[in-house]
């Protein structure tokens, strides 16, 4: 009997703690964190700096995404009634009572300095600044504006734009127009996928009492302008990176065809402006964007190579 009732208890035990597990990873926007993870780490690999050592790459991650854990809290704190009234955002922790608003704002304000601090003395100054900047941006700028404007959304644009610029500055190698291409790059491919998300929750937006632009524009022909607008912005970028030596013309090609395909379904959601339509941008957004990161990075490395292969051959 004794064995049995240990047995439970300690699956009950385990039950509880993937339990807990499980609401701060909700709260944290696991897959949103990881994003930001990724991109910091595309713009730390992309400026090679003198410091772009392996360590330094690991504790710059960690700091950054607890950082941006912090604000996914923190966002959740301040909205969790909005949540509460929304389809898509009714199961996150705050609206079903599986934590309450003091225990998420303290985590949340806890995990965002930690991710600082850890920045300040593992990365660089700069890189912990612009990790402020976008907590603030986030937390104090974006949400507050969501109930108010359809503008909130070019604000967490930059929001997301800034950490490649943190990998960047972790190297420390100098925010030269490779760290400023790379911000370009995350805030344009931002607004399509964005754009067409809150096109497909439009209704579920309102109801949250969220400005988000297709609640403004009902019949959506903004909406798909803006999109389309911003995935032709997208075009240039290989070339741009090619011709500032970020890459080499292999990745200029590539990006060109990615971007078309994008602009393709961009103009499908313009002519159309279905919900059909609008979940394949997003699709196509999703899919656009780590194969453009990756050939990015897959192009750079043999480009500073040869560069240093030049150099070192050079007469002096």
């Amino acid at each position: 009997m004794a064995a049995a009732h240990h047995n439970e208890h300690g699956r009950t035990g385990i039950a509880n703690a993937s339990a807990v597990v499980r609401t701060y990873a909700k709260l944290a926007k696991v897959r949103l964190t990881l994003l930001v993870v990724a991109t910091t780490a595309v713009g730390f690999m992309m400026a090679g700096g003198p410091q772009g050592d392996a360590a330094t790459l690991v504790w710059t991650l960690l700091g950054t995404g607890l950082a941006a854990a912090g604000s996914m809290a923190l966002n959740q704190v301040l909205e969790a009634d909005r949540d509460a009234r929304m389809e898509r955002t009714r199961n996150r922790p705050l609206p079903v009572g599986d934590i309450g608003r003091p225990a998420a704002g303290i985590a949340g304000a806890v995990a965002a300095a930690v991710g600082l601090a850890v920045l300040i003395v593992r990365a660089s100054v700069v890189t912990a600044l612009l990790g402020l900047a976008v907590v603030l941006l986030y937390t104090l700028v974006y949400t507050p504006l969501k109930p108010r404007t359809p503008l909130c959304t070019l604000v967490g644009a930059v929001c997301g734009a800034i950490p490649p610029v943190m990998g960047w500055s972790a190297t420390g190698a100098a925010l030269s127009f490779g760290a400023w291409f790379l911000a370009g790059v995350l805030f344009l491919w931002q607004i399509p996928h964005f754009l067409a998300l809150a096109w497909l929750y439009r209704e579920d937006y309102e109801r949250g009492g969220f400005r988000m632009l297709p609640v403004v524009d009902p019949f959506g022909r903004v909406t798909a302008e803006m999109a389309v607008l911003y995935a032709l912005a997208l075009l240039p970028v290989g070339v741009m990176a090619a011709m500032a030596g970020l890459t080499g013309w292999l990745f200029a090609a590539t990006s060109l065809g990615l971007g078309l395909a994008l602009v393709a379904f961009a103009l499908r959601l313009a002519e159309l402006r279905t919900e059909s339509v609008a979940r394949r941008l997003f699709l196509a957004t999703l899919a656009y964007l780590p194969l453009l990161l990756g050939l990015m990075v897959a192009d750079r490395v043999p480009v500073r190579a040869a560069r240093l292969a030049v150099a070192a051959l050079a007469p002096r």
